[in-house]
């Protein structure tokens, strides 16, 4: 079996970090996806595709990996740099600013 170890990238849709300081273990697939004649629904006799393990660090998921005889991939998280300004949100507002407020 192959699998990947990853730290998933936050949503796309907030700023926030949650739910990315967790690492993952997910099989790949073994068989190909097939297209229901019938409903036209897409699936796949391989069910180790659904699986997504949770690991709190990266060692526990590669010593998961490595007592249950899976060859697994570390794929390293890209981190994401601090937008950090002087006066913060407040500054959109500030009173003493010196020239006119545009987008």
């Amino acid at each position: 079996m192959r699998a990947r170890i990853y730290q998933p990238a936050r949503n796309a849709m907030s700023s926030g970090m949650g739910k990315t300081r967790v690492w993952l273990l997910e099989f790949a697939n073994d068989e190909a996806r097939e297209i229901d004649p019938l409903m036209g629904w897409t699936g796949s006799g391989d069910t180790q595709s659904q699986v997504r393990l949770r690991f709190d660090s990266k060692e526990a998921a590669l010593a998961y990996a490595e007592a249950k005889g899976i060859e697994a991939t570390v794929t390293e998280p890209h981190k994401r740099v601090a937008n950090i300004r002087q006066g913060g949100y407040g500054e959109n507002f500030a009173t003493n600013r010196r020239g006119p407020w545009t987008h």
